[in-house]
């Protein structure tokens, strides 16, 4: 409470010297104008600080990984402010795209085969300028995963590639089948469930560095998929550690969420015609498996993956692959440290949804959660363009990982 009236009392001068130059006295007719002014300024000052900047919640399964992160990644245990102008999740979520920068980045792009005929394209940001490791044998790796219908070219894969360059680290991006322009060779696309195109991915990158410290970052749907993959395999991976970021827990009550009339409008109906977009280039590829025209007249994700994914990947009925794509009861077998952070107003993963009890009961385990940010927001500041509060998680959990992880072996 002290540091609340200070911040307090500190903007309240802020605001009383900027409407004193900027308000003439005259606004209203004596004066009046800048006393109302200055009195709403004073109470959305009192109530920002009071109800929406607070800490995130740190839920982990043992004492060691709270006290690790509280020592090398304190910007879990810090308050949060979300952007002034802009907290409320859905306002966030759809406005990060757009006012977030694109930081500029070089890819060497690569194409590697899959068991079943097909190919991968992974881009590949080598950062061989770092300074940090000249060495490119034992040059952190990051293993980054985007979203639903997401490339390397997404604004928040940029910025954790940028925040590794500074890091001096090495980044690969893994874009799913048939999304970054690569020819798809087999009728099979990509879904959160099946992790055997990554399991491709995460030996071969290995394969190349096996003496680099190997970590993966996952956002929303490659969150996902990372979780899965983790759950499956336990502690026999590659990995030394990972970190997700607005992950749908359970994918049943994701599909509900984005059901509601207003996040249909918002969110649901534009990703699903992402989703038709996406296959349709590729329709010549399915037309002997599903019936394309009836994916294509889907009005939601639901409708899609009932129609598309789960026939793509042999499930009897929608309710099976979403039982199986859903990785909160997965998480209980995660072998190494993870540390997911989530927004409670995150329309795209429903509070109530978060295994916040399984998260304590693995010690691999920290879930951090923020009381606003929505879905890939966590923006801050006046003008949030250059770093979100995501980045920063990001940032400083994998430098952790890479500078003090065998603290937690």
């Amino acid at each position: 409470m002290q540091r609340l009236a200070m911040d307090l009392r500190m903007l309240s001068r802020e605001l009383s010297l900027y409407l004193e130059h900027q308000v003439r006295v005259g606004f209203f007719g004596s004066g009046v104008g800048l006393s109302l002014i200055l009195g709403f300024s004073v109470a959305y000052a009192f109530y920002y600080l009071s109800s929406i900047a607070k800490k995130p919640q740190l839920v982990t399964g043992g004492e060691s990984f709270s006290r690790f992160l509280q020592d090398h990644c304190p910007v879990v245990t810090e308050t949060y402010y979300p952007t002034v102008w802009c907290w409320e999740g859905r306002g966030q979520t759809l406005l990060r795209p757009f006012i977030t920068s694109k930081p500029p980045v070089q890819y060497r792009n690569e194409l590697i085969k899959t068991a079943d005929g097909g190919q991968i394209s992974l881009d590949w940001f080598d950062n061989d300028n770092s300074t940090c490791y000249m060495d490119a044998s034992t040059r952190p790796t990051i293993l980054l995963l985007p979203g639903l219908t997401g490339t390397s070219k997404e604004s928040y894969i940029l910025h954790m590639i940028h925040l590794s360059e500074e890091l001096g680290y090495r980044c690969v991006v893994f874009n799913n089948r048939g999304v970054a322009g690569e020819n798809l060779l087999t009728p099979r696309t990509y879904c959160c469930a099946n992790t055997e195109d990554l399991e491709t991915v995460i030996h071969h990158v290995h394969s190349l560095y096996p003496s680099a410290p190997f970590l993966a970052a996952g956002v929303s749907m490659g969150g996902m998929l990372l979780l899965n993959y983790l759950g499956k395999i336990g502690s026999k991976t590659p990995l030394m550690a990972a970190a997700t970021f607005s992950v749908g827990w359970n994918t049943f009550a994701c599909s509900e969420s984005l059901e509601k009339p207003l996040n249909w409008l918002l969110f649901n109906y534009y990703l699903t015609t992402c989703l038709q977009s996406s296959v349709n280039k590729h329709r010549h590829m399915f037309v002997k498996q599903v019936d394309m025209d009836h994916v294509m007249k889907a009005k939601s994700i639901r409708e899609f993956d009932k129609r598309f994914t789960s026939v793509m990947f042999g499930y009897q009925t929608i309710d099976d692959y979403y039982t199986d794509a859903s990785p909160s009861p997965r998480l209980k077998s995660v072998g190494i440290p993870v540390l997911c952070l989530n927004s409670v107003d995150d329309v795209f993963s429903p509070s109530h949804a978060i295994p916040v009890e399984t998260a304590k009961q693995n010690p691999n385990v920290a879930l951090v959660l923020t009381s606003y940010g929505g879905h890939i927001g966590f923006l801050e500041g006046i003008w949030p363009r250059q770093s979100t509060y995501m980045d920063r998680v990001f940032k400083q959990f994998v430098q952790a990982m890479v500078e003090h992880g065998h603290e937690l072996s």
